[in-house]
């Protein structure tokens, strides 16, 4: 995957949302401690974050406190997220081949970069269109390629969009239910061992997720902790929580492999 593909996920969800744009975007999305406003907000700070750690390269040494105000009018979320995907499209196909970045769930590619920034983009655009009452379909082809690059394990289904929201834990499949946890494989393809990750295979998933004020928070009564969020933990205290982020998954506590914020969610896996 390439840059093309971030502006193509960017466009799609521009083009969802922006008709939207009058509604009332602090309304919550159901199961998430998100509003429309926030998640929008937090999907613009992802590719953000990749164009940096691919550029600092594999260690994870800088120093940076990077976010995206989720009280910002609608049309300013838009333009911060359309903004971001094209700084980490112009990375992505900038860097020289080969070039590695620092990620919790595994040292990058250009590929893996791309293909996270879709993911972020793609589904949490989906989040937003779920409290907006709305229903969000991008291209099947984007969400096939990103579903093969960071979920390879991950069987093919007729509807690879489908497919992609289960594999981020997003819905139930028939004879699948939805993810507790899930991570992604990030690395090039070629050093996939071919096996399902052990977090996986035992419990479905990878692990619970962030959100942006506290990268732990108590869980509601009758809530999960959500695996939706996923490798970005709490984008304000990333440089001291990202060597304990993959642990944290793995012991189903916070984890965000990246650094967005705990954030729980009613029955689904972020």
């Amino acid at each position: 995957m390439r840059g093309t593909d971030v502006l193509a996920a960017s466009d799609a969800a521009v083009g969802f949302l922006e008709p939207l744009v009058s509604r009332d975007w602090s309304r919550a999305v159901p199961g998430l401690d998100f509003t429309v406003a926030s998640v929008i907000a937090h999907a613009a700070c992802g590719p953000l974050w990749y164009a940096i750690d691919f550029t600092g390269g594999p260690g994870d040494d800088g120093a940076f406190e990077i976010d995206v105000r989720a009280d910002a009018e609608p049309e300013r979320l838009l333009v911060s997220l359309r903004t971001t995907a094209a700084l980490c499209a112009m990375t992505v196909d900038g860097r020289p081949p080969g070039s590695r970045g620092f990620h919790p769930a595994g040292s990058a590619d250009a590929s893996g970069f791309a293909a996270m920034a879709c993911d972020e983009i793609l589904v949490h655009t989906h989040d937003a269109g779920t409290g907006l009452g709305e229903s969000f379909q991008p291209d099947p082809r984007l969400a096939g390629l990103v579903l093969a690059r960071l979920f390879p394990w991950q069987e093919p289904v007729p509807d690879p969009w489908a497919a992609l929201l289960h594999a981020n834990g997003r819905l139930d499949l028939p004879g699948r239910p939805r993810r507790r946890s899930w991570t992604w494989h990030c690395a090039p393809l070629d050093e996939w061992d071919g096996a399902i990750p052990s977090g996986l295979a035992r419990r479905g998933g990878a692990g619970p997720r962030v959100r942006r004020q506290s990268c732990r928070r108590a869980l509601r009564p009758g809530q999960q902790r959500d695996p939706v969020l996923r490798a970005e933990r709490c984008l304000a205290e990333r440089p001291r929580r990202r060597a304990t982020v993959m642990q944290g998954r793995a012991a189903g506590r916070t984890r965000h492999g990246d650094v967005h914020a705990a954030v729980t969610r009613t029955g689904v896996a972020v």
